[in-house]
């Protein structure tokens, strides 16, 4: 007689099903990503670009690509080195924040952004200042300062629970001259700060061949949204795109069709870089092709501090594995642009 299975033996076939419920489970848990992509033209009247920009608040790295561009222009490299300043204030009490002088003095005249600095949103209290808007509102808090509301608010945070953080704060002024942020918070350890800035020049780089009205490219002529935005991080993390068989850091290559160019220039800002900063800079880019250019098109990437509790405005972020919030312009010679917007796994689709 076949022996019989003994009683705990395991089930080949019960294993294998086990297993792959296993994986799946698995699968189910790796955290999705959003990545948006749309073209217009930024003279559209129904163009996003601008409002876009403005409402993304906490900027941690911008950067721009170049390509056919050996020296930065004298517009575009002032533009650069006036990316700051921003501001680390140690140990500041939270009721500074809703202090009536100080809402007259940096609130109704202009932008001002603040960030706790080293929290993680996941772990810790976390607290950002927008420019308008913030869970208390400011703007509209203001015009009551003798309300009750007003009074509960401020003794909760000076009294009942008068927490402290490090805060980066910046400040886009657009009233009259008066206090700066150095002076108002002279009472506490602050210190400002200016934005790292790193220039280079890459050649022989090979480029993915886009037109402007194929999104999703075209095959044998173009290539996608999404193709280039995954060469520009191989680009922006200074990876190898030759696919070298004896290269076991990175077997990413560029994606095809492609051109290759002689030289392309690259500039990262890394700081506490005002949205009102980097429209600007948009702007800039798009003066680019005023004058007839070898390239046909260039892009600027904004990615947002990964523990920022919102990414477009009040539209909460979270962190679980990658905490990304970040947009991609490019701009071409005709004034089309593609636009992506990519947010991680705890994140609304972005706006």
């Amino acid at each position: 007689m076949p022996a019989g299975k003994g009683r705990g033996e395991p089930n080949p076939g019960r294993t294998c099903v086990g297993k792959t419920m296993a994986m799946l489970c698995r699968l189910g848990e790796v955290p999705r990503h959003l990545l948006v992509c749309e073209k217009s033209n930024f003279g559209h009247e129904k163009s996003r670009h601008r409002h876009l920009v403005e409402t993304h608040y906490h900027n941690y790295r911008v950067s721009f690509l170049i390509p056919e561009c050996g020296i930065l222009s004298k517009e575009l490299k002032d533009l650069v080195m006036d990316s700051g300043p921003y501001y680390f204030v140690k140990d500041l009490p939270l009721h500074e924040l809703i202090a009536q002088e100080f809402i007259n003095t940096f609130v109704k005249k202009g932008a001002c952004y603040a960030l706790t600095y080293n929290t993680n949103i996941d772990e810790d209290n976390t607290v950002a200042l927008l420019p308008n808007v913030v869970s208390i509102d400011l703007m509209d808090l203001s015009s009551k300062l003798d309300s009750k509301k007003y009074k509960r608010i401020s003794w909760a945070f000076k009294e009942k629970k008068p927490l402290k953080f490090d805060f980066l704060l910046a400040w886009h002024q657009t009233g009259a001259e008066g206090s700066t942020v150095m002076s108002y918070f002279s009472n506490y350890r602050i210190q400002e700060r200016q934005p790292k800035i790193a220039l280079s020049t890459v050649t022989d780089l090979p480029c993915p061949v886009l037109r402007s009205g194929e999104l999703r490219g075209e095959p044998e002529a173009a290539c996608s949204a999404q193709e280039l935005f995954e060469w520009l991080g191989a680009v922006f993390s200074n990876a190898e795109l030759n696919n070298e068989p004896d290269n076991f850091i990175s077997t990413y290559c560029c994606p095809q069709p492609s051109t290759v160019v002689a030289r392309a220039y690259l500039c990262t800002i890394t700081g506490f870089i005002l949205p009102e900063k980097i429209r600007l800079l948009l702007e800039q880019l798009c003066r680019y092709f005023d004058e007839p250019k070898l390239a046909p098109w260039v892009t600027l990437s904004v990615q947002g501090f990964a523990d920022s509790p919102v990414s477009w405005r009040e539209n909460e972020h979270g962190f679980r594995k990658g905490g990304e919030h970040l947009y991609n312009f490019v701009v071409f010679s005709n004034r089309d642009y593609w636009l992506q917007l990519a947010v991680g796994a705890n994140d609304d689709c972005p706006p």
